[in-house]
């Protein structure tokens, strides 16, 4: 049983629309912070992330920290072996042996925790409360523009979803103020499609822009008719709350911590 204390530290942020259509059901899901565990520097301090270089004890406990916020054991939370992809897979039970290659899974069984790691794309969980099926994907630009949110609704329909009961909520992901893209990735979206030039606002260097991440995911899941809602919490404006490549990037530091967001069938 988790320390109320730890418990508390952890206190996950929520989605409006999952707290009013999961309410009364077996669901229980979070959004995580950086807040809550016990790593330290750069990784302050509940990093997940398995492929960082944190102290792998640290990542252990921090993790374990957020099974039992779930009353799960540590062993029943799974992560993936994130790659950017359109990939997703259906879950069943604990993975053996090396991660799956993948970046959005899907399940029906009770007792297993879905995470998914970020620290500025964009973390969906996806539910059907009424046939109890769950879903958690990694959607950055490049998995978003491929299909990774198409994939993994595909994946909840395969186990018993049923389309217009599922609902999906986005967590926090790096904001259109701080996302700054070249002209090549621009024309990439324009050319997919001209509506995606509303995703973009001029930036001040020559041939930049400005792109709209949550957005784009939003409006991949308008166009899959999956009702769903946004958290606005900029992961590269909030240092205190958040984890943040770019971030990171930006002022030369060797590494970064990963935040967890995930929904688990007790």
């Amino acid at each position: 049983m988790l320390d109320t204390a730890i418990r508390d530290a952890l206190s996950p942020l929520q989605s409006p629309l999952f707290e009013e259509r999961l309410a009364g059901t077996d669901i229980r899901y979070g959004f995580f912070t950086r807040r809550g565990g016990v790593s330290t520097g750069l990784y302050d301090s509940l990093n997940c992330g398995i492929g960082s270089d944190d102290r792998p004890e640290a990542v252990a406990e921090n993790r374990a920290r957020v099974a039992g916020w779930f009353d799960a054991d540590a062993d029943r939370l799974m992560t993936l072996y994130q790659c950017h992809s359109a990939d997703a897979i259906a879950v069943s039970g604990p993975h053996e042996g090396e991660r799956p290659q993948a970046d959005g899974m899907a399940s029906a069984t009770p007792g297993l925790v879905l995470g998914v790691l970020t620290a500025d794309c964009g973390p969906l969980l996806f539910a059907d409360p009424e046939n109890e099926i769950i879903a958690a994907a990694h959607a950055g630009w490049r998995g978003a523009f491929s299909g990774i949110i198409e994939a993994t609704i595909e994946k909840m329909v395969a186990l018993g979803a049923r389309r217009r009961s599922i609902i999906a909520a986005l967590g926090p992901t790096i904001g259109p103020e701080n996302y700054e893209v070249g002209p090549e990735f621009v024309e990439r979206f324009t050319a997919a499609d001209p509506a995606f030039r509303a995703l973009f606002r001029p930036s001040p260097s020559d041939g930049h822009a400005f792109f709209d991440l949550p957005g784009f995911i939003g409006l991949r899941l308008d166009r899959a008719d999956i009702e769903h809602d946004i958290i606005r919490h900029c992961t590269y404006q909030d240092e205190e709350g958040f984890y943040s490549y770019r971030r990171g990037t930006h002022r030369g530091e060797k590494d970064y911590g990963r935040q967890i967001s995930a929904i688990s069938i007790l």
